[in-house]
């Protein structure tokens, strides 16, 4: 195949021209491409975007994010492995994204794929790079390839449930109690409140849980409005089965391409027995308040 003889020539290959002046993002025309050549990006970011008008030949992205301080500071250092989730564009369509590792390539999204996100994991020391091969059409004009992209350390590489992480074989398992004392620190949300209600969609494989919100201890972002009793909807993977039920939970969880991912999610009776006798035995990693 002509894509994976250029891929050989990867280290000779140069930005492309016209992209974004965004360095977290990309934007460019496969129309300013040579015919069978594979271009070279690099995107230094946590996440971003990439828009490929005319796909035509081939991208090669190379990851390499500068993660934030505070991935490190949650791990004790460097992170074991890093995670990437790309989430398609609902008109990705002239090209298919491979991940790269070590000079093989995985399929992550075939061309028009579900509007689904992916995600991978490696250890820092491995080689990986994402490859976008242009499929061959007559008309290109209408082609647009496009996807948002994140990267982080251990936090989302390391799944857990009521509670869950998006990826890897133990996402639906419950969290543990250094777990639960971890995620109050460095969650990008926590919520103290109840389910209103559990609904799943299917094509997505997501469960979407609505919470009334009795006390926001913590969101980075804007994710339950305030009027009222605030409300706003975390979502989990469908195949952990959330239903709705009584009592009040603590959630935490963080924000996934703009949207509440759960975490950990305690009952709040239970989480105030873990975190008093981390308390007593003065093992809490950070202070919070408690009732």
């Amino acid at each position: 195949m002509w894509a994976l003889r250029a891929l050989c020539l990867a280290g000779l290959g140069a930005a492309l021209g016209g992209a974004s002046a965004d360095p977290c993002s990309w934007r460019g025309s496969g129309l300013l491409q040579e015919a069978g050549s594979v271009e070279q990006l690099s995107l230094p970011c946590a996440e971003g975007s990439l828009e490929w008008l005319y796909p035509t030949g081939a991208l090669r992205l190379r990851l390499a994010p500068r993660l934030p301080p505070a991935t490190a500071a949650a791990t004790g250092g460097s992170p074991q492995h890093i995670t990437a989730c790309v989430k398609p564009a609902g008109t990705f369509r002239g090209a298919q994204l491979y991940l790269e590792r070590d000079g093989v390539l995985e399929l992550l999204l075939p061309e028009a794929p579900r509007p689904r996100v992916r995600c991978f994991s490696w250890a820092p020391q491995e080689k990986v790079a994402l490859f976008l091969q242009a499929t061959p059409h007559r008309d290109i004009s209408r082609r647009i390839a496009a996807f948002r992209y994140e990267l982080r350390g251990d936090w989302l590489a390391r799944p857990a449930l009521p509670a869950t992480s998006l990826t890897g074989e133990g996402a639906c398992r419950p969290c543990n109690d250094t777990e639960i004392l971890m995620a109050i620190c460095t969650s990008d949300f926590v919520i103290r409140g109840s389910i209103r209600s559990v609904s799943n969609d299917v094509e997505l494989q997501e469960s979407i849980i609505g919470v009334s919100a009795a006390r926001i201890h913590r969101q980075k972002f804007p994710l339950f409005q305030a009027g009222g009793r605030p409300a706003g909807s975390i979502r989990t993977p469908l195949r952990c089965g959330v239903r709705p039920g009584p009592g009040t939970f603590l959630f935490t969880g963080w924000l996934h391409f703009g949207e509440a991912w759960l975490s950990c999610a305690p009952r709040y009776r239970d989480f105030q027995r873990i975190y008093q006798g981390a308390q007593r035995a003065r093992q809490n990693p950070c202070e919070f308040p408690m009732d």
